[in-house]
């Protein structure tokens, strides 16, 4: 950007000195605010004392399945996909993926402090609904003396 008078010496043709950096602002400031609202949704995480299990094995979903995961609080409140969910909802959820998917996996993270009879319920909405495969998810059992 100049500022006076422009030389005569300078042609029309003559390349530009400086460098816009209004687009690398507004491109930052649109990073800025995607990160903004998404660093919320990542932060909202059901904290749940999963069971310790020695032989566990970590297997990801088919590619193209439904994979419901459907997670169990110390109170006995049941989150699917990382929402609150009435227990209502929770069997009208499991209808719907089993009318759609019958070999959909239903991964189930349930505290250690829940009491069975609250998992066994939710298993059995589950093969109501016509779904057989239940994944219970673990943490993998700590080593005496390794990490």
């Amino acid at each position: 950007m100049a500022f006076g008078r422009m030389n005569s010496r300078q042609g029309a043709d003559a390349p530009i000195n400086s460098i816009n950096v209004t687009p690398l602002v507004d491109v930052m400031l649109v990073l800025v605010v995607i990160f903004i609202l998404a660093a919320p949704m990542l932060a909202a995480t059901l904290r749940v004392q999963l069971p310790k299990a020695q032989a566990v094995t970590r297997q990801a979903p088919e590619a193209g399945s439904d994979a419901l995961t459907v997670e169990v609080n110390p109170q006995g409140e049941i989150w699917i996909q990382g929402a609150a969910t009435e227990d209502a909802a929770v069997q009208q959820q499991l209808q719907e993926l089993g009318r759609r998917n019958p070999q959909a996996e239903v991964q189930l993270r349930a505290d250690t402090s829940v009491p069975y009879g609250r998992v066994v319920q939710i298993m059995g909405w589950a093969h109501a609904a016509g779904l057989t495969r239940i994944g219970f998810v673990s943490e993998p059992e700590r080593k005496a003396g390794g990490n």
